[in-house]
């Protein structure tokens, strides 16, 4: 795995030239890149939200187009249309800005449901069909979806179905102040980001994608995902725990973070670092449990803390 983590730290560098300072956050984006599965930013404005789409893409060389989400935006504007050509007679496709490799979704929430939902097939399905006729994705092919948790006028929360087809979700945070001082410099005369140079060829990510399905998982580390996924359904303040899909996300992402470590195996610390990244947007708090201002994170922490490591020692009680 030593070309997949070399790879993954040319692409991480790259990118920290616009995102100062986000070493952590970056690497889990590069994973979900890595594992084919797109991610929810949620942050508050202001922070690289936009910049990190871009950067990635210019990174990579993939093709990067942004749909800005409102209020009036028709699933039409997000798949494509088909218009008649009176030349010759007949209908063509015009495809909208969801088809290509790198598509920013900003500020998702701020579209209706009908708009939402013209997403889900070609998040899950890599396809979108328009008229009864189905267009293929390019592969790569990765939603990066913004949105503000503060803001809630004009808003439509993203519903179950949606959120679940999002790999992780990551918030950037602000910086410490000695990163926006360096921000600050960066960006005296132009932004870093007009300026930033390719270091991948999509056909070697292509290739690392396929290389880190070989990512070895013991049977103990399988058991240990499958009982932190139950825990959550379990859990006296959720009301719906997270789904199968959940498990097999926090399965691939331990392969991809492994992978970007050089590591040939996963490790129990890559399941306990991309728990809450993977599960906890997709679980529902129950009525009782918002009144006390539970969290789907603090939960998964609870779980985390409570499930045995695979390996360790039990102690026994007293």
């Amino acid at each position: 795995m030593q070309d997949v983590q070399r790879m993954a730290n040319q692409i991480i560098d790259n990118v920290e030239r616009v995102i100062v300072g986000k070493r952590a956050e970056v690497s889990l984006a590069l994973v979900s890149l890595i594992c084919r599965g797109h991610v929810l930013i949620e942050d508050v404005p202001g922070v690289g939200k936009t910049m990190l789409a871009k950067a990635i893409a210019r990174s990579i060389g993939c093709e990067f187009k942004r749909i800005q989400f409102t209020p009036d935006l028709l699933p039409s504007d997000v798949t494509g249309i088909s218009v008649f050509n009176q030349q010759t007679r007949q209908f063509e496709f015009r495809p909208g800005p969801i088809i290509t490799q790198i598509v920013l979704t900003d500020e998702i929430n701020r579209a209706t449901p009908k708009t939402q939902s013209a997403l889900l097939e070609a998040m899950e399905e890599h396809q979108v069909t328009v008229d009864g006729v189905t267009y293929p994705m390019p592969d790569p092919f990765l939603v990066l979806a913004t949105q503000n948790p503060i803001e809630y006028e004009g808003t439509f929360p993203l519903p179950e179905a949606q959120l679940d087809r999002f790999l992780v979700r990551l918030s950037i945070g602000y910086p410490s102040a000695a990163n926006e001082i360096a921000v600050l410099d960066a960006q005296q005369h132009t932004h870093p980001i007009e300026s930033l140079q390719q270091v991948l060829g999509v056909e070697e990510l292509l290739a690392a994608q396929k290389r880190v399905r070989d990512v070895h998982l013991d049977q103990a580390l399988k058991e240990y995902i499958v009982s932190v996924v139950t825990a959550t359904r379990k859990h006296p303040d959720i009301y719906l725990g997270a789904s199968p899909r959940g498990s097999l996300a926090l399965y691939r992402t331990a392969q991809a973070r492994a992978a970007i470590q050089g590591r040939e195996y996963a490790i129990p610390d890559d399941i306990k670092a991309l728990a809450i990244p993977t599960l906890a947007h997709r679980m529902i708090i129950s009525p009782a449990a918002r009144l006390k201002n539970v969290n789907p994170s603090q939960v998964v922490q609870e779980v985390l803390d409570t499930i045995p490591v695979p390996g360790s020692r039990v102690r026994a009680r007293a």
